[in-house]
């Protein structure tokens, strides 16, 4: 039995550190978005349009949003990405709450409107954050001395 031993398994992907950090286009992105929704978001409340869309086609949009962000926030280990994407997360849930809710009070929606336009404007901030954060790269040995 003399040779060489092979293993039987795969070695684990390395999980890289960030998903944005030291990406400056994806943290622009996310701003300028996030910044369009604030305002979408802001223009409702000021011209006191308070309905929702309460469609098949809304709802399903909003659940794979939902989907989909929690799914980012699984696979960041840095704050500041993770803050960005629960501010994201809280938005999209707030609006499948209120796509599902079709007997919501009115004065619910304009509250949760309201809400949803400051989370906006804090995750187009936390994206800026990120875009001018470097990111490290934690993957890195370092040498023993």
């Amino acid at each position: 039995m003399e040779g060489e031993i092979t293993p039987t398994s795969k070695p684990r992907r390395a999980k890289p550190a960030h998903l944005m950090c030291g990406m400056p286009l994806w943290g622009i992105a996310g701003a300028m978005a996030c910044s369009y929704l604030a305002y979408v978001s802001y223009a409702h409340v000021r011209q006191g349009e308070f309905s929702w869309s309460h469609d098949f086609l809304s709802i399903v949009t909003y659940a794979v949003w939902v989907i989909l962000i929690a799914g980012l926030i699984s696979e960041t280990r840095c704050l500041r990405e993770r803050l960005f994407f629960v501010l994201v997360f809280a938005n999209f849930t707030l609006g499948f709450v209120l796509a599902v809710w079709a007997d919501a009070p009115l004065e619910m929606v304009r509250k949760v409107r309201e809400i949803s336009s400051g989370l906006w404007v804090l995750a187009a901030i936390a994206s800026l954050v990120v875009a001018l954060s470097p990111g490290r790269n934690t993957s890195e040995k370092k040498a023993d001395v």
